[in-house]
């Protein structure tokens, strides 16, 4: 629950964005499959697409990757990586 609040935090808060992103990408890389962690670090990814306007390379190919999880297997990585992938090509443009 720390991890989640913390990432939260930082998406909607911290004004530098690669510390977001590398909080994101830490998470969204190194937690197990079926963790709330996943599908939360790309909704965190898309938030800080709308609050930046712009998300590092890295960053946007984590957005895609848990969202396809997502999409395969809800198990897995669960529907807020897609509510992070709209919100990501919303707000950076991408549709």
């Amino acid at each position: 629950m720390e991890a989640a609040n913390a990432l939260v935090g930082s998406a909607l808060h911290d004004d530098d964005r690669e510390f977001v992103e590398r909080c994101c990408l830490m998470v969204g890389t190194r937690a197990h499959s079926g963790s709330p962690l996943l599908g939360l670090a790309a909704l965190c990814l898309g938030h800080t697409a709308r609050r930046f306007g712009r998300l590092g390379d890295e960053a946007l190919a984590l957005v895609h990757s848990l969202a396809a999880r997502a999409e395969a297997d809800p198990q897995d990585v669960d529907g807020r990586a897609l509510d992070g992938l709209d919100d990501t090509r919303s707000f950076l443009h991408l549709w």
